[in-house]
């Protein structure tokens, strides 16, 4: 039976079945005639230079094709804007095999070239590297003195205007709080490691599959780095292994396997080690330092955010970390501080909800000390000091359902059983405890091409260079366009992840879904007004005079909605115009109301237990309430809730890079000593979506979740563990060892 969706019917994943069962190819598992394979060798040292690197007895080894090192690497751009991106920071992007320098450990600085990928790297163990060291620093504390405030910075980036007088109505407040809050560098670990095949067509062109979050980005990229023309270059990422931040800019992979398929003229594929996932893209430690104040009756009257993050020497990588603590509650006093520390690694880069998930995380922890010290439920203090007004800009949010989203989040969890004080919960050797925080991201959209087909079978493919990192594109895509045109799902085929269709921005910011779906809707709309006039142009239309509204394709007829017998059969409509198919294609511009304020909301609530004697930490449940607008596909939605809220556990008890700062490298570089949360580790999820459509955001009123589960669900999960034991640690992640001490 023909399955005719709409827009939030919880469907099942589009690309589901090709992902269980296999049929969904990844970057590093497409064939290609003669594909070599590529190993990179990484430095050894932190800092300094190459002195000497002798390759003779790696390509003394029979199936060994070729080393690529600095000595003898193919001609590539060597101006800065050249290497830019579109997540790129300010700052001199990395080259890799450009030069002897070495700027961190791990750096690669040669690539060994085989005909499989075993002989590759064995090629590599054979490589022998001699260098000159020099003094670097990777210890984050150590390296505070050095601290600067970015002159150079992303434009998202920079600090909120100060207001009013912070420091004054601190002093004069009768209840105060003033603390510093730690997060430790946290790696991405994605499912798939970042990979590219580089195909080398015999006409000189390049079909590259990748591993990254905007195919285009890349093609862009492969193109200015390589010089060459645009139209030779393909980019394809169809399925990503996740992603969320560590494909938004192009890694040296794909850098490597362009670079050695066009220096051989055949095809190569690199793919990075578990290892060597952890030489580039992280979240960067942090440190915040916070001073909150309030009256007597529990209202702010100050809040003072003083924010420190890491980023490379060689380029300087900004996050919104101040913003969120001004933004989401009403105070009139508020002071923003920013600065960078600069340490021998790789340039940290976004990582789910970059800024947010580091400063509203800890900033959630001091709103729950200030709500203690000014004893009042830390639920209650937070509806108290709610604002429908963003306080940064001075203007209203376009929507912020968060009221709603605190009193069903914590109906659903039961907080009016909650004691006040902590250690007062206990059942058995556990002590138990609640714990609340919110959440908040931004409500981003931006400009999408998509275009869409109707074939004469009925057939409708939808088509966009988008990016489907597991967070549901196929699905949302497929989706709008069967609630605009009314054609079943089983009928329609989407197309992306090819940089070849209609053009799409990168996969991150939490937009995709809006601003694609905002295409689809436009391309199908503009397709039934073509189908319009198909239709009237069949002999004795029974649709003459309908408008594209009053129509909807059902079982390959065009159709009068509500009159199933009103029909013209699609192949007579498209034979009477003279077509086999129809297809139109459509931009979405958003148009923003500057005179608004555009976020998603959240509030998470979560129990901890803790073991009285041994200090281990167990999560059995979370409830998150999300205001989000309009939700497409709640199933989906509240997958992605879910992956966020399980990321801001990792952070919270697990995710720590581990660094022996005498040599600057890390040491737990592996999914063994690198702890991420598994299936043991997870209780029950409790996903709640508050009503909130927002026209003023998009065209159909939804807004983006998969940054948002993460920010709040790290700091709800440490409050608890302050209500549980009466011992606040202000530091994640939050290990036994902390606790216990």
């Amino acid at each position: 039976m023909a399955t005719i969706a709409q827009i939030g019917d919880p469907l099942n994943r589009f690309d589901g079945v090709e992902k269980v069962t296999g049929a969904a190819r990844y970057a590093a598992e497409h064939p290609a005639d003669g594909l070599l394979h590529g190993f990179a060798i990484s430095s050894a040292i932190a800092k300094g230079r190459i002195k000497e690197i002798d390759t003779s007895a790696a390509l003394a080894v029979p199936g060994i094709v070729e080393v690529i090192t600095h000595l003898n690497r193919p001609s590539v751009a060597w101006l800065d804007s050249k290497y830019d991106d579109d997540a790129a920071p300010p700052g001199s992007p990395l080259r890799p095999i450009y030069d002897d320098r070495i700027h961190f450990s791990g750096q690669p600085i040669a690539l060994v070239i085989a005909e499989t990928p075993e002989l590759a790297r064995y090629g590599a163990s054979l490589i022998a590297v001699s260098y000159e060291e020099e003094p670097f620093n990777t210890d984050f504390s150590k390296a505070l003195d050095e601290r600067f405030s970015p002159r150079k910075a992303r434009s998202h980036t920079h600090n909120p205007p100060d207001r009013g007088d912070p420091q004054g109505a601190f002093d004069a407040a009768p209840v105060k709080i003033s603390g510093d809050y730690r997060l430790a560098t946290e790696f991405h670990n994605p499912m798939e490691m970042h990979a590219a095949t580089a195909i080398w067509e015999p006409d000189g062109k390049l079909t590259v599959y990748n591993k990254d979050q905007g195919s285009q980005n890349v093609q862009a990229y492969l193109s200015n780095v390589f010089g060459i023309p645009l139209e030779n270059i393909r980019v394809l990422n169809p399925y990503v292994g996740g992603a969320f931040g560590s494909g938004l800019r192009p890694q040296w992979h794909v850098y490597l396997a362009v670079m050695a398929a066009k220096m051989l003229e055949r095809s190569v594929r690199v793919v990075m080690t578990r290892q060597q996932m952890f030489t580039h893209v992280h979240r960067p430690a942090a440190l915040q330092c916070v001073s909150l104040a309030a009256d007597e009756h529990g209202k702010l009257t100050s809040i003072m955010i003083e924010a420190t993050t890491a980023t490379s020497r060689y380029e300087y990588h900004t996050e919104a970390v101040v913003k969120w603590g001004g933004k989401v509650y009403g105070c009139d006093n508020a002071s923003f501080g920013y600065a960078l520390v600069p340490l021998d690694t790789s340039t940290p880069g976004d990582m789910r909800a970059p800024g947010a998930a580091t400063g509203m995380n800890l900033f959630e922890i001091a709103v729950d000390e200030l709500a203690y010290a000014a004893g009042m439920d830390p639920l209650e203090f937070r509806m108290k000091n709610f604002s429908d007004r963003d306080p940064v800009d001075n203007v209203p949010y376009s929507s912020k359902a968060l009221l709603a989203a605190y009193r069903d989040g914590a109906q659903r969890f039961g907080w009016h059983k909650r004691s006040q004080a902590p250690r007062s919960m206990r059942e058995g050797k556990e002590l138990i405890g609640w714990g609340v925080a919110t959440g908040m991201w931004e409500a981003l959209v931006v400009e999408t091409t998509a275009r869409a087909t109707l074939h004469a079978d009925g057939t409708l493919e939808i088509a966009s260079a988008a990016s489907d990192i597991g967070t549901g594109t196929y699905t949302v895509m497929a989706q709008v366009a069967a609630d605009t045109l009314g054609v079943p799902i089983e009928n329609i085929r989407v197309l992306l992840g090819d940089s070849d269709l209609p053009k799409s921005p990168l996969e991150g910011g939490s937009w995709m879904a809006a601003s694609t779906g905002a295409a689809v809707n436009l391309a199908c709309r503009a397709l039934k007004s073509e189908l319009v006039i198909c239709a009237s142009k069949v002999p004795n239309s029974p649709l003459a005079n309908l408008s594209a509204e009053q129509i909807e394709v059902v079982d390959g007829t065009i159709r009068a909605k509500g009159q199933p017998a009103r029909a013209v059969r699609l192949t007579d409509a498209l034979k009477a115009a003279g077509l086999n198919s129809i297809s139109a294609e459509e931009t979405y511009k958003p148009s923003r109301d500057r005179n608004m304020s555009h976020y998603t909301h959240c509030a998470v609530f979560a129990e901890a237990r803790v073991d009285g004697e041994l200090g281990t930490i167990r999560v059995p449940r979370i409830v998150c309430a999300a205001a989000a607008g309009r939700i497409i596909n709640p199933k989906t939605a509240g997958s992605q809730m879910i992956g966020g809220i399980v990321m801001g556990l990792g952070m919270a008890l697990e995710e720590e890079a581990l660094t022996d700062h005498r040599f600057g490298r890390i040491m737990n570089h592996n999914l063994a000593e690198y702890h991420v949360p598994v299936h043991a580790d997870i209780g029950h999820i409790d996903v709640i979506f508050v009503d909130e459509p927002d026209p003023h955001v998009s065209p159909l009123g939804a807004k983006g979740v998969g940054e948002l589960g993460i920010v709040g669900s790290a700091a709800a999960i440490a409050n608890a563990i302050y209500h549980a034991t009466g011992k606040r640690i202000r530091e994640f992640p939050i290990t036994i060892d902390k606790l216990i001490a």
